[in-house]
């Protein structure tokens, strides 16, 4: 899983990044600080593997990941060359989705590109340049399926959903909002296109407003809600310095701001449902591990994740949830009680599923 985070120069971008990944990517007060996109690779926390890790006695704890990627500020004209445009827009079509970083924070110390704190501006700026890029697209191959079409009727109907979609971009929306059939969903994500890349808003606060909603957070919320996509609120600064902290102190710190859980917990689990990804365990005397697989994948597939032979040669898989297995105390004394399941080839793994694969190559 890939995402690109995104944003006007100096939103906090690379200071989120800094925070979540720990990976020093330099960060300064001034734009195009962050020339290559720098990439860090997030550990996944889930408290269920420490328990099976004790249950079954495992040597070690391996959680599934995340790769961030922080893309340098886009400006205006991007699309055109400007900035370093064409180069940033290129690295947002190699991830999965996008973090979108919001300033939602005013701070005269820290200069806005715009010269002004005003995100719903800074989300036009950002998505006009993706929507104009996916435009130049289009009309080229709105022109080749047009030529083609002469001697493949059946090409019409990729010609019906490219018009479709060059006449939401020429009115400024991103190609994520089409309602599309499954069809047409399977065609428009082979064109590879940035506006229809799913989208996360950060929007990034002061340490005054981590609490309650400002009125910046309100805006981009509400815009949020008519692209149906997901808005987390949290401070970078404030992240930042968690990041220097152990498990115990980070808990506390919360605590001591009134706030649940970190930034980049909330992050993760919105990628989890933007991608609709979930989590199944495996555990055993060498490792307790985690591992990240589609939403409705079936058990030879996600065997497949640990080992190609494990998919080529799957017989069956041994299935418990993992609540149940915990009612149990033991994977032996679930097995006792009838309650680990032999499911087949077309078994759909369920979020938390502790399996154990059996296969013959």
């Amino acid at each position: 899983m890939k995402l690109g985070i995104v944003g006007l120069p100096n939103v906090g971008k690379s200071t989120l990044f800094n925070a979540i990944t720990k990976a020093g990517a330099e960060a300064q007060n001034y734009p195009f600080c962050t020339i290559e996109p720098n990439m860090g690779v997030v550990t996944v926390p889930d408290e269920r593997l420490k328990v099976l890790q004790q249950m079954f006695n495992s040597k070690k704890i391996i959680y599934t990941t995340i790769d961030f990627f922080d893309i340098a500020g886009l400006v205006k004209g991007a699309s055109k060359g400007e900035g370093l445009g064409n180069k940033f827009l290129g690295h947002i079509r190699e991830v999965s989705a996008i973090v979108h970083v919001v300033r939602c924070f005013e701070d005269p110390n820290v200069v806005h590109v715009e010269g002004k704190v005003d995100p719903l501006s800074d989300i036009d700026t950002i998505n006009l340049e993706l929507i104009l890029s996916d435009l130049e697209l289009i009309e080229r191959r709105i022109q080749r399926t047009s030529k083609a079409l002469k001697g493949d009727k059946s090409l019409q109907f990729e010609l019906d959903v490219l018009e479709r979609i060059k006449d939401e971009l020429e009115h400024g929306k991103s190609a994520r909002i089409l309602d599309l059939n499954d069809n047409e969903t399977k065609f428009v994500k082979a064109l590879d296109l940035l506006s229809f890349k799913p989208v996360i808003y950060a929007a990034n606060v002061s340490e005054d407003d981590v609490t309650e909603d400002n009125e910046y957070v309100k805006a981009v919320k509400k815009y949020a809600s008519e692209e149906d996509s997901e808005v987390i609120v949290l401070c970078a600064k404030l992240e930042a310095e968690m990041a220097e902290l152990d498990d115990d102190e980070r808990g506390a710190f919360l605590e001591d701001l009134g706030i649940k859980e970190s930034g980049l917990d909330k992050l993760i689990k919105a990628s989890y449902n933007l991608l609709d990804l979930i989590s199944f365990l495996t555990a055993g005397e060498s490792e307790s591990r985690a591992w990240t697989v589609k939403r409705g994948t079936k058990a030879p597939q996600a065997a497949g994740k640990i080992h190609s032979d494990f998919e080529r040669g799957f017989i069956r898989a041994e299935t418990i949830a993992y609540d149940k297995l915990i009612e149990s105390g033991s994977f032996t004394a679930a097995k006792d009680r009838g309650l680990v399941r032999s499911e087949g080839k077309d078994y759909i793994v369920q979020d938390g599923d502790v399996i154990h694969f059996l296969f013959n190559v």
